[in-house]
């Protein structure tokens, strides 16, 4: 397995925005497909957040993860989030969405960035918990119970 960026894989934008609209994007009002693919394209980066990281089997994507700016309106005073992280789902149970968050902290950590913020509804932290994300709160969230988590990065103090 391998990784890139979503910048060298446009083509693969409709695949992405779909798997989003088929795992979280049906539940928000006004959210679409096209939505979602207009989002994504602000993630066309290598070099900055946002961006997308895409895992690959051979050429063919095993799974995403996004670095973020200010993914919750509730948070504005934190900047940086994990989030997008998806793996379909012949491909789970293969530790692709741990790869796939260890190389976005790694980006993270050489942007400089201090501190990661996600949300996730697993409200035992899941694959974050075990991954030795810190849980901040449980909030309800456009209407899901979600837990917000932190992870401070090597060499931020």
């Amino acid at each position: 397995m391998r990784f890139t960026f979503l910048a060298d894989q446009p083509d693969a934008l409709a695949t992405i925005a779909q798997w989003y609209f088929d795992a979280w994007g049906y539940r928000v009002a006004g959210s679409s497909v096209d939505r979602i693919k207009a989002r994504l394209q602000q993630a066309l980066n290598r070099d900055r957040a946002p961006l997308l990281v895409l895992a690959l089997d051979d050429e063919a994507i095993v799974g995403v993860a996004e670095l973020k700016i200010r993914e919750m309106d509730i948070y504005p005073e934190l900047e940086y989030w994990l989030g997008g992280v998806y793996v379909p789902p012949p491909h789970r149970g293969k530790t692709i969405a741990s790869r796939a968050v260890g190389r976005v902290v790694e980006l993270a950590q050489s942007f400089g960035i201090e501190t990661l913020h996600l949300q996730t509804e697993k409200l035992d932290g899941g694959l974050y918990g075990r991954l030795g994300w810190r849980p901040l709160a449980q909030v309800n969230y456009r209407g899901l119970d979600v837990l917000v988590m932190e992870k401070r990065l090597a060499g931020s103090g």
